[in-house]
């Protein structure tokens, strides 16, 4: 695994630079996170396509302001993409990110050979104990991780990178992140979107459950669905053969 940068955007390559023969899945992660969230998908399906994770602005590696809403995030990632300079490539995220998608899908219908929605909902209203607990009690919020993010059957150590990097970010843009998902609402145009979407759901996750995912598969035309057993919230961190085997089904 590489890591590289285009202007304020830092990301991981699981080879640089991109093979322009590949088809390239670019990873978004959730809010409060990092690129780190997509360790096992960029090194395990780079030998098939070229996988490209970029933290979002203010977070992780990368310089810049974090965004105020899902749509703002959208337009940093298409200038992004536009930049790395690949056609039709598959978008996947996971919470805000699998948000971020779906604004992606609906807004640039033509750029994207497909999507895929991770852990993710239409509309994803954030209660105010969240916001609470990022205001006065954040290092508990970012370890809560260990418990609400996760499955029960889950190995809390498979996340521990993750969560080590989210206690660096700061906690105003980690509610900003939060704001964003709260205000975000596309439940009446999923039937708008053509490009082909996988949507992915965790048995086990309690921060979404897996009716916000059977709803956008009932929704969106042709989407197809997955439910991966024994995982939760962080599923491609908890479940990487499993999820990784959904990618390569859905792209290949």
């Amino acid at each position: 695994m590489e890591n590289e940068g285009i202007n304020d955007i830092a990301f991981a390559a699981g080879r640089w630079p991109l093979d322009p023969e590949r088809k390239t899945i670019v990873f978004i992660h959730g809010a409060g996170g990092s690129n780190l969230m997509w360790h096992h998908q960029v090194e395990a399906l780079s030998d098939r396509v070229n996988t490209v994770a970029p933290d979002l602005p203010g977070h992780g590696e990368s310089g810049g302001q974090a965004m105020e809403s899902v749509r703002d995030y959208a337009k940093i990632i298409m200038g992004f993409i536009r930049d790395l300079g690949v056609k039709r490539p598959v978008i996947c995220g996971i919470s805000m990110g699998g948000a971020i998608v779906l604004q992606l899908l609906i807004d640039e219908p033509e750029f994207f050979g497909g999507g895929v929605v991770v852990n993710s909902g239409a509309r994803l209203k954030v209660e105010p104990a969240i916001f609470d607990m990022i205001d006065n009690d954040f290092s508990g919020f970012v370890n809560g991780m260990y418990t609400i993010g996760i499955s029960s059957k889950t190995d809390p150590s498979a996340i521990r990178p993750l969560v080590e990097r989210m206690e660096d970010c700061p906690p105003a843009v980690a509610k900003g992140d939060f704001a964003a998902c709260s205000t975000f609402d596309v439940m009446d145009r999923l039937d708008s979107i053509r490009t082909p979407v996988l949507v992915i759901a965790s048995a086990d996750d309690r921060m979404t459950p897996v009716k916000y995912g059977q709803y956008m598969a009932e929704q969106i035309p042709g989407a197809r669905m997955v439910t991966l057993e024994d995982a939760g919230h962080l599923a491609p961190l908890e479940k990487p053969e499993q999820f990784n085997q959904a990618l390569r089904d859905f792209v290949g």
